[in-house]
């Protein structure tokens, strides 16, 4: 029971933390989970992330189902997600009482800019955070090269480029007979100790 509650105050503090969504709540989740908790690794993390994007959903919540699922199965992946939207929508629902005055007020505004900013701050911070998890070789660098050109130059659909780059990670990087992904990974979570599902 301690465990589901341990969740659950996570993610309410994560949900509460998170301005602007999506890749802006990485360094929240860093925070939290790996360097406070040490629930997970930044490997993990950003393979979370990588399924987030190609999945139905908030990217944030899908992250926080997985998280909750590895920790404690099914059960925590609920709780982990019931967390993480609570405080977003106990927010909304006392704003939308007063929202058509609330957003009239010039310091309000003048602070929305400012958050606005710090949000872009927080993508720039996990930008730099994706390129050093991501980029281990040569062949990481030919696929992003590939996926930028394909999305700036010819404005190709996400879909067919996220779609091609897994592709081109099967063929490029492929998997050594008798191992898992856990047992390559120099972070993985049998060398950290962390409690399985």
């Amino acid at each position: 029971m301690k465990e589901y509650i341990a969740i659950l105050w996570a993610f309410i503090v994560i949900g509460a933390s998170m301005f602007g969504g999506g890749y802006a709540i990485m360094p929240v989740l860093e925070r939290e989970l790996i360097k406070k908790r040490g629930w997970v690794n930044m490997d993990e993390v950003l393979d979370y992330f990588t399924i987030g994007q190609i999945t139905p959903g908030i990217i944030a919540v899908n992250v926080a189902t997985f998280v909750g699922y590895k920790r404690k199965g099914a059960a925590g992946g609920v709780i982990a997600t019931i967390g993480i939207i609570l405080p977003g929508v106990c927010l909304m629902l006392l704003i939308s009482l007063f929202l058509r005055r609330f957003a009239e007020y010039p310091v309000v505004r003048h602070a929305f800019s400012g958050i606005r900013i710090a949000v872009g701050a927080l993508v720039l911070d996990t930008v730099l955070k994706l390129f050093k998890g991501v980029f281990k070789n040569y062949k990481s660098v030919i696929i992003c090269a590939a996926a930028f050109a394909l999305s700036v130059v010819l404005s190709l659909s996400p879909v067919y480029i996220i779609l091609g780059a897994g592709v081109a990670g099967f063929l490029l990087f492929p998997a050594r007979p008798g191992k898992t992904a856990q047992q390559e990974g120099p972070n993985s979570a049998a060398k950290n100790g962390e409690d399985q599902p």
